[in-house]
């Protein structure tokens, strides 16, 4: 049991959470949350159900990490596990359509909660997001959720999770680097996650390290100003497996470059184990050294396509499935139709109307869903991506995709270039120099005059005109 103290501390931090994030969400999501013991440096709270414990630890854990060593330096983390309501009467009102899918740990139909059943990832209920800070604290942390587990496998991206877990379950180093590539929210950082998770969890005795690459950048940076540059490359050079996400952002920055080279050629000729991800194929990168992009082709390139209509199907069920929700299949089906872009919007998406439902009484339709959404919903009907330009334009012309980045001046390769910047500036919300730096770190005054040029010819060349509007029309189908 905590003591006087301790409880004291754990009652200051409630009230700090009330006053920030409002009466109404604290009632709901973090008044029913107990402190159970602190030890070791580490506050350990209790959830009454799976779905309490989920959402505060993706939305609240940080503040309550931050508050609580305000007050106690001694303690650094928090975590929240899943327990029985201390009282009989502190139960969570369910909208009419949350129902129970499972007899563990969620709302039922009257509103009480089901005593929770044991977990099924006791090796993670605990640390929650800030999971594992461990490794001399470089490397980031790890969030629960993103285990292979919780992976939802399809078509666009069966072949990346394939190889993730050959990689994780090997003893040795099936591949070196593996190097993992798509668009935003499309599952990169969710299986590099799963792999840091299982090598953790099945052989403790290798050291992980998980960070992004502009966390190795800064941690460079501070070497090199406090002239310790010796500890930095003992730290990265002596880890069995190292994990950068996000390695374009080096882009440009050559010293950064430089010493990334070096760390991954000395890991390599130990045979431990790199693992990359970044928005582009490594031959596509920009601004990185012809050495490194070479180096980071090397080994197995495994792409994450945009997701298909059934895999995004399959996201929604096995979320709802996973929190112990049920959503009309409408619902699912139309939230699946609509929130194409990416997997972190369509759960955001998801999230939202979960939270509507449950904070406002109100019951989960259709009609519903368009209410609480209609903002983003009006954002992904006119939603074009760059990339998706660049291949319409490049296959309605008959050039290559990297014809629109490259230096060449033909009018066969310079007119498309130019009705696709024209294109990007109509239908996307990016600036000008955004634009540019999409087509070959252009400089924005090449966009504007692209623009000039194709607004001009609308007007007098019918052939071209035309080829604008069909271009027009099918990016926005």
């Amino acid at each position: 049991m905590p003591d006087d103290h301790t409880k004291g501390i754990w009652q200051g931090v409630r009230e700090k959470l009330r006053a920030e994030f409002g009466a109404t969400a604290f009632r709901y999501w973090l008044d029913p949350v107990q402190l159970i013991a602190v030890e070791a440096g580490v506050a350990r709270l209790g959830a009454p159900t799976r779905a309490m414990r989920d959402w505060v630890s993706q939305h609240y854990l940080d503040r309550i990490q931050a508050f609580w060593h305000a007050d106690d330096s001694n303690v650094h983390f928090a975590e929240i596990v899943v327990v029985a309501p201390a009282t009989g009467n502190q139960t969570r009102p369910a909208s009419p359509a949350v129902k129970k899918s499972r007899p563990a740990g969620d709302v039922v139909a009257t509103g009480t909660v089901a005593p929770p059943q044991p977990l099924r990832n006791p090796q993670i209920s605990g640390r929650s997001v800030i999971a594992s800070m461990s490794d001399d604290g470089i490397s980031a942390a790890l969030d629960p959720r993103y285990t292979f587990d919780n992976f939802v496998i399809g078509k666009p991206n069966e072949f990346a999770y394939a190889a993730a877990r050959r990689l994780a379950e090997a003893e040795s180093v099936p591949f070196n680097p593996l190097f993992l590539y798509g668009g935003v929210g499309l599952g990169k950082t969710h299986l590099m996650h799963s792999i840091a998770w299982h090598i953790r969890r099945t052989q403790p005795h290798r050291t992980v390290i998980y960070l992004s690459a502009e966390k190795f950048m800064y941690r460079f940076i501070r070497a090199l100003r406090d002239k310790n540059t010796v500890d930095f490359k003992d730290q990265f050079r002596s880890v069995d497996v190292l994990m950068v996400d996000d390695v374009q952002f080096i882009s440009g920055k050559n010293s950064t470059q430089e010493e990334f080279f070096h760390t991954f050629n000395a890991l390599v000729d130990q045979g431990r184990q790199i693992i990359v991800s970044a928005d582009k194929s490594p031959s596509d990168l920009e601004d990185i050294e012809e050495r490194l992009r070479s180096r980071l082709g090397s080994g197995l390139v495994a792409d994450i396509h945009a997701t298909t209509y059934e895999l995004r199907l399959g996201i929604l069920e096995s979320k709802a499935e996973r929190q112990g929700v049920q959503l009309p299949q409408r619902v699912m089906e139309f939230l699946a139709y609509k929130i194409t872009s990416n997997v972190r919007e369509l759960e955001g998406a998801f999230n939202r109307v979960l939270a509507h439902a449950q904070l406002v009484g109100r019951e989960i339709s259709l009609e519903m869903v368009q209410d609480v959404l209609h903002d983003l919903l009006r954002a992904s009907e006119r939603r074009v991506s760059v990339d998706e330009i660049q291949k319409k334009v490049a296959e309605h012309f008959n050039i290559k995709v990297s014809d629109m980045h490259s230096a060449r001046r033909a009018r066969a390769v310079a007119r498309p270039r130019q009705v696709a910047m024209y294109l990007a500036k109509q239908l996307t919300t990016h600036s000008l120099p955004e634009i540019g730096r999409k087509f070959g770190g252009r400089d924005h005054t090449t966009v504007m005059h692209a623009v000039r040029k194709v607004e001009e010819l609308h007007g007098c060349d019918p052939s071209l005109c035309e080829d604008i509007d069909l271009l027009r029309r099918m990016l926005e189908s």
